[in-house]
């Protein structure tokens, strides 16, 4: 079968010939997934890869972990007390994060354009996330949804400062934990595979949202707890995104984030290894993150 050439279909289209060799390196990356119908010269019809013996399981990441209390099925493995799963990944360049992280803090300090720099950002940071099973990443948000909340905001600004109150800050710190609940919302609900939404949602409330933001402010108290917090927070995240087949979990620890952060600390002074400090934190919090079926069984 090695010998063979392939073909797949992707959005209608017709994708190929490629050797069964890059072919495999495509399901690996989630690029082509079970679903996916393939054609190779001797086949009377297109099929479903994950109907074509020793296809999948030849290139693909590991099966699915089993449902609880599924006959003759056991319990998933566990890595340190958390479910195991297809972890994501994300990966960029140096001088790409570094480029767009300086001109979007410049623009930034001009305020009019951050509505499309965020987009503008935003695509090219989700596009550089890889997905088993949701090739193509992308992100559909417009500038224009969140114009809006960013004039009111600023207008809020103006409004507080003329009056002299000084109490009334503490309004716009509340006005702003609310926009960022309302933008982790649209950044959720804007990711797309392939073109096509993938329908997710974010359902935790503004409420909740505020007490993590509380709960962290207070943990800086105990110096270290703070590490702690912001794992448990990452986690509630990731339970309230709705619309996927299977749970996003995080299984990163306290213990985990705060060395790194502290490592982070130490060396970030030299001002010349922020990129790859930064660089390194994000690829360390995206591999923490997977998918497993729900229903199974872990520990956080």
């Amino acid at each position: 079968m090695s010998d063979r050439t392939w073909f797949y279909a992707s959005q209608g289209q017709q994708q190929g010939p490629y050797p069964e060799a890059q072919l495999r390196d495509l399901i690996a990356r989630g690029t082509i997934t079970p679903d996916t119908l393939v054609w190779s010269e001797g086949m009377a019809n297109w099929q479903r890869a994950g109907e074509i013996s020793g296809l999948v399981s030849g290139g693909a990441a590991p099966p699915a972990i089993p449902r609880r209390g599924m006959p003759g099925q056991g319990m998933p493995a566990t890595t340190g007390g958390v479910a195991a799963g297809q972890a994501l990944s994300i990966e960029f360049g140096i001088w790409a994060i570094t480029w767009r992280t300086l001109l979007a803090w410049i623009s930034f300090c001009v305020v009019i354009p951050i509505p499309w720099v965020i987009v503008w950002y935003c695509r090219w940071m989700v596009s550089c996330v890889h997905v088993a099973g949701r090739p193509n990443l992308s992100f559909t948000g417009r500038a224009l949804t969140i114009l809006w909340w960013c004039l009111g905001a600023l207008v809020l600004s103006i409004c507080i400062n003329l009056t002299g109150i000084r109490y009334l800050g503490a309004v716009m710190i509340l006005v702003q934990l609310v926009l960022y609940w309302l933008g982790t919302k649209w950044f959720v609900a804007n990711i797309a595979s392939n073109g096509q939404p993938l329908g997710l949602s974010f359902s935790g409330s503004i409420w909740a949202y505020v007490g993590w933001i509380l709960l962290g402010a207070l943990s800086a108290v105990t110096i270290i707890g703070w590490a702690w917090v912001y794992t448990a927070q990452t986690r509630w995240f990731c339970r309230n995104i709705q619309g996927t087949r299977r749970a996003i979990v995080f299984n990163g620890t306290g213990l985990q984030y705060l060395w790194r952060m502290l490592v982070a600390g130490l060396v970030c002074w030299l001002i010349i290894p922020i990129p790859w400090i930064a660089r390194w934190i994000i690829r360390w919090k995206a591999s923490q993150v997977a998918l497993v079926e729900r229903g199974a069984h872990f520990n956080t």
